[in-house]
């Protein structure tokens, strides 16, 4: 098998790979994550994931870089909190109504013209949970680091009412898109 390299910092996405046994290595990108609010958000996780991917396909000779980017859109991109007020503001717009969840994946093989990139949608239903919720959930500190300041697979679950889509393209790397990815354009199978 080709050589996988990660290009993210990400414990999440870390996790999901490790959990089914790739063996990979982590090489984080050095791009900066700039989201513009009036950019389509297929558009601006596309863009990402390929800056990230391509950033480390720079620094390698050879292997299959993966890279991804998630945002939630309600109404506007809700990218990682800035600060308490912020995660507040965030948690309170997709309370007791539905968001999408956008994860954009680029795979580059390194050394050659070899690329796909792709975009995962995932729509997520919360429930109507209450102020005093929202402080304490802010108050977890889980909010830190995650687009729409709240992590599905801890705390933040309790305030999901039900997803229609991939749950691991709303923690980060939607493994089931990568395979196919991978199995497709790369001739590599996870399973």
């Amino acid at each position: 098998m080709k050589k996988i390299i990660l290009a993210s910092g990400s414990p999440r996405r870390k996790e999901i790979l490790s959990n089914v046994n790739v063996d990979f290595e982590i090489i984080v990108s050095d791009v900066e994550e700039v989201v513009r609010q009036n950019e389509n958000p297929e558009t601006v996780v596309k863009a990402l994931a390929f800056e990230k991917a391509y950033d480390v396909s720079k620094k390698v000779s050879e292997g299959i870089i993966i890279a991804s980017d998630t945002v939630v859109y309600k109404d506007e991109i809700l990218g990682k909190p800035k600060n308490e007020d912020d995660a507040i503001k965030m948690l309170s717009a997709i309370r007791n109504t539905e968001h999408t969840v956008y994860t954009g994946i680029c795979i580059i093989e390194a050394g050659t013209n070899n690329k796909i990139i792709d975009v995962v949608k995932t729509k997520v239903y919360t429930k109507n949970y209450s102020d005093d919720k929202i402080k304490r959930y802010v108050a977890t500190g889980e909010v830190w680091g995650k687009a729409g300041a709240y992590a599905i697979q801890g705390f933040g679950a309790t305030l999901i009412d039900h997803i229609e889509g991939d749950y691991l393209n709303v923690v980060g790397l939607p493994l089931s898109r990568l395979e196919t990815l991978l199995e497709k354009y790369f001739d590599m199978c996870i399973l």
